[in-house]
């Protein structure tokens, strides 16, 4: 899918500080999560809908309500 919707270096890097870190189990990575929950909203998806590239649903959603 040529679609899908990836936040770019330079915003990445502006959001960096405002991510948690890693505490023990290593975390989904924060690009992919961030890229995924934007595309869900944006097209009125449901989470199981998501596509694959962005990980799993329930970590999208887990990640989207909790920085909610």
């Amino acid at each position: 899918m040529s679609d899908l919707y990836w936040l770019t270096d330079e915003q990445m890097a502006k959001l960096a500080p405002f991510f948690p870190k890693s505490h023990g189990k290593p975390r989904v990575d924060d690009r992919l999560v961030l890229s995924g929950i934007i595309f869900i909203n944006r097209n009125g998806l449901r989470w199981r809908d998501a596509p694959a590239a962005y990980g799993p649903h329930k970590t999208l959603y887990s990640r989207w309500k909790r920085w909610s």
